[in-house]
């Protein structure tokens, strides 16, 4: 898809007053005194460019190629140039310093007319223009949007969310909305919910409250064929379907060394820990189970501790439950057992005995909940280090959406109310 041109500057001298010239959208020539470059007739200047746009009829150019206008001659240099299409749309573009390339720097429109209007002059100062026409087809290979929904089948805890991962990335609102408004989750019993776009490429799905006990969670795409811009359309996604076991939230009282479990609202155990001491203290937050390691060895090196310095550590550790990606976990902490119950000790995590690690591992699940009150940590970040999504509110939820974004809510159904751990 290329046509250049070759050329030796072209000049066209005109005497006298001339009619006004309207060519490629700028420039004109008038009456002018002997020697103004002004008074010429802006001359074609055809033979000093060379363009990437197709040539014949019937040729298409690929929108997902970007246009380029080169200044072949030495004698003369691109002043400026516009794209437009049809409809008025102007094509972004940048103009080297030295007026000798051109290049567009946003994407084509499929399908669609477009000319584009080059001004240049010659070393005298003599303006020239030039009118090219071309129009855009189907991309190439028309990029499809496919989606990946998580998590695997099986059960999981009321506090799993559903993820949407995008095969490319969506950032225009409107766009957004087409994308979200396929993207279809239901639960039985249902519940109200919304998506929230994490980033260009992924979404989290969650009830307003937790998920019911024992309920089932599908997710589906009815994004395929779907035209989401000029040369992105819906791709495929293999459907979702998951249940939910007990409501089992575990809460850390940072500040009185306990963790107490509950399962549908009953505790069912009380265990004294240690948490995070002064410099390595533990988030704060509602974090959600991600998974559970029987052994794991944990090194002080894998989170920035310098090998040998006084907080150094390389520990086998068992029964190691997982809330964070950064290295947060409830696990057996032997080596602490004299603190648990009365001091804080640890790097971060939370350590009990391996009676109660044990214990706590075999009753919880992915998906199930544990929440830490009253430390001095920082607050669990609601994305990039797990699932923080229920530290943020049902409005700061719903603000992340491209569809119930700035929208009041609607009313709250019964059947979605759920106790958070600090009500439990």
């Amino acid at each position: 898809m290329s046509h250049s041109v070759p050329f030796k500057a072209r000049r066209r001298i005109v005497a006298g007053c001339t009619a006004l010239v309207v060519a490629l959208g700028a420039g004109a020539a008038g009456c002018g005194g002997d020697g103004d470059p002004l008074a010429a007739a802006p001359y074609d200047a055809a033979d000093q460019i060379s363009f990437n746009g197709p040539t014949g009829a019937g040729r298409t150019a690929d929108p997902d190629q970007p246009l380029e206008v080169v200044a072949e001659d030495s004698d003369g240099r691109i002043t400026d140039v516009t794209a437009q299409d049809a409809s008025g749309r102007y094509v972004a573009g940048e103009l080297s310093a030295d007026g000798t390339r051109w290049h567009s720097v946003s994407p084509l429109a499929a399908d669609t007319r477009y000319t584009v209007r080059v001004s240049t002059e010659n070393d005298d100062g003599e303006p020239g223009r030039e009118v090219l026409t071309f129009r855009t087809g189907r991309p190439a290979a028309d990029k499809r949007l496919d989606v990946t929904f998580g998590p695997e089948a099986g059960t999981y805890g009321v506090g799993q969310p559903v993820t949407a991962e995008l095969s490319e990335p969506v950032r225009d609102p409107a766009q957004r909305a087409v994308v979200e408004r396929a993207l279809k989750v239901r639960s039985t019993p249902a519940v109200e919910g919304a998506w929230h776009w994490v980033d260009d490429e992924k979404l989290h799905y969650r009830p307003r409250d937790y998920w019911p006990v024992g309920a089932t969670v599908e997710a589906y795409s009815t994004l395929e064929g779907i035209k989401i811009s000029d040369r992105v359309w819906g791709g495929g996604a293999k459907p979702l379907r998951f249940t939910t076991g007990d409501r089992v939230i575990a809460v850390t009282d940072a500040a009185a060394h306990t963790m107490t479990v509950y399962r549908n609202g009953e505790e069912i155990r009380r265990i004294p820990v240690t948490t995070g001491k002064p410099g390595f203290e533990t988030r704060n937050g509602v974090k959600v189970v991600l998974g559970k390691e029987p052994f794991v060895r944990m090194r002080s090196s894998t989170v920035g501790i310098a090998e040998g310095s006084a907080d150094s550590y390389d520990l086998p550790v068992h029964f190691a439950t997982r809330v964070t990606w950064s290295g947060e976990y409830v696990h057996a902490a032997p080596w602490s057992v004299g603190s648990q119950g009365s001091a804080n000790v640890s790097h971060g995590c939370v350590g009990m005995s391996t009676g109660n690690a044990e214990w706590f591992f075999g009753t919880v699940r992915e998906g199930d909940l544990v929440e830490v009150v009253n430390s001095y940590g920082e607050t669990m970040e609601p994305f990039g280090n797990g699932f923080g999504d229920w530290n943020l509110d049902w409005k700061q939820w719903r603000a992340g959406s491209a569809l119930t974004g700035g929208k009041p809510d609607g009313p709250r159904s019964e059947d979605a109310a759920r106790l958070r751990p600090a009500q439990v």
